[in-house]
């Protein structure tokens, strides 16, 4: 009964998964469309606005409580993540509309290979040869995904490439606070703060949305808490090493909507780049969680 009950566990994970899949791959046309026409950081804040409400709703209604929800041990660290976030956002839209949605995924696919680098001085945490080596391979398709056809260094393509650090340096210090936060106070800290942050800054790139634009930005927002609210669900039930494999097929959607519905061109370079980067990615953080059940003391499945 139990082996059963965690099967089916496991086969909702993986469903919330492909859906927050889907919905971030959504969400990233429509940020494509919305920045091109309207500034990023305003694109954002109003993205934001929505999520701090979602993840105000969604604390009150858990069982500890909004307010108990709001109490974290790390208030710096909670705050540097919802300042983080949305500026990793804003760069991702505009990179979007500069360098091109399938494009950008592929830089941005490499982040877990910056998160192992930057655990190294940030976490204190060591890594093997072959997990040098899988970063390696992957700064090497990185390297190639950049490699322009005419000869020239595109200096937009440091665009998604800063963002894709800026995320990594994220998903580190949201590893810190993890220590002793709940997945949940994370959550509400990044969309609060985050939405405090950018309102900073937001208001003073305030333009008036055409009304046909309104329709695509409640869809944004509704995207936008939707695909987080499935990915944490997924993690609820699955571990990194089950969910980041299926994360790249972002990457695929990105590249079919770049293509039909942006009229973007894929290169042989950026395609083949983009597989190096992926499968030394997928390997990184599965050799993350086997070192991770070493030390635990498990068996290494």
């Amino acid at each position: 009964m139990t082996s059963t009950v965690s099967q089916a566990s496991k086969a909702n994970g993986y469903i919330f998964t492909l859906l927050a899949i889907v919905i971030f791959s959504i969400q990233d046309g429509i940020s494509k469309h919305l920045g091109a026409i309207y500034p990023p950081v305003f694109v954002a804040m109003i993205r934001y606005w929505a999520f701090a409400l979602f993840a105000i709703a969604l604390a009150a209604r858990t069982r500890e409580g909004l307010k108990i929800t709001a109490t974290t041990r790390r208030p710096w660290l909670q705050i540097l993540r919802g300042v983080l976030l949305p500026t990793q956002i804003v760069m991702v839209i505009t990179s979007f509309t500069w360098v091109g949605l399938a494009h950008s995924q592929a830089i941005l696919a490499a982040t877990p290979l910056f998160v192992a680098l930057l655990s190294m001085p940030l976490l204190g945490e060591r890594v093997g040869w072959r997990r040098w080596l899988a970063i390696s391979v992957g700064l090497g398709g990185v390297l190639l995904i950049l490699k322009p056809a005419d000869g020239l260094f595109d200096r937009t393509f440091l665009l998604p490439l800063g963002a894709a650090l800026l995320f990594a340096l994220y998903v580190i210090v949201t590893r810190l606070v993890s220590r002793q936060d709940s997945a949940m106070t994370s959550f509400f800290y990044t969309g609060v703060v985050g939405a405090a942050a950018i309102s900073l800054v937001g208001p003073f790139f305030w333009v008036t949305l055409a009304p046909a634009d309104w329709g695509w930005m409640l869809l944004l927002c509704i995207t936008g808490s939707s695909s987080h609210y499935f990915l944490i669900r997924a993690y609820e039930v699955l571990d990194a090493v089950a969910v980041q494999p299926l994360t790249y097929l972002q990457l695929v959607f990105a590249s079919i909507m770049g293509v039909t519905i942006f009229s973007e061109t894929l290169t042989v370079n950026m395609i083949v780049g983009s597989l190096l980067v992926v499968a030394a990615g997928i390997f990184t953080v599965w050799r993350e969680r086997v070192v991770a059940r070493r030390r635990a003391g498990l068996p290494p499945a």
